[in-house]
């Protein structure tokens, strides 16, 4: 990866206010790097798998929250490491 490269970053947490207070500390520190919200892990793995209308390209850095319902944050990690397609 270059210096000057834009990289995706993910970030997976179903709280409201802590999705908006890391997008503040984006803005705040001048953070440029395209930033895709997922609420829970199950939207995360739809997204990185292209499933659906919606996709990303693979993220450089995922921020996770790891209590979260439906699917928590280390089930997230497991169906992420299992999934070859990803």
């Amino acid at each position: 990866m270059e210096d000057n490269q834009s990289v995706t970053v993910l970030l997976v947490d179903d709280d409201e206010a802590d999705r908006e207070s890391i997008q503040r500390s984006f803005r705040k520190h001048k953070i440029a790097n395209p930033l895709v919200i997922a609420e829970n892990g199950e939207e995360a793995l739809k997204l990185l798998r292209g499933e659906g209308s919606a996709s990303i390209e693979r993220p450089y850095l995922v921020l996770l929250d790891l209590n979260m319902p439906r699917m928590n944050g280390i089930q997230f990690l497991e169906a992420l490491r299992s999934d070859s397609s990803i």
